[in-house]
């Protein structure tokens, strides 16, 4: 699990190798990244709305 958290990660920041992703292609399954994608940027949604909600105080 952590090998497609760091994967999605680096897709997020655009800092992925070639040969990563080859292998996220042909080894992992589409649905393991696809849900990490959507918590991780349900995440990152929070948290930008949490520091702009703390930081208006």
């Amino acid at each position: 699990m952590w090998g497609v958290v760091k994967s999605v990660l680096a897709a997020f920041f655009g800092v992925q190798k070639e040969r990563q992703r080859q292998h996220d292609f042909s080894e992992g399954k589409p649905v393991a990244f696809i849900m990490t994608g959507i918590v991780l940027a349900v995440a990152l949604v929070i948290a930008i709305l949490l520091v702009a909600t703390l930081a208006s105080r």
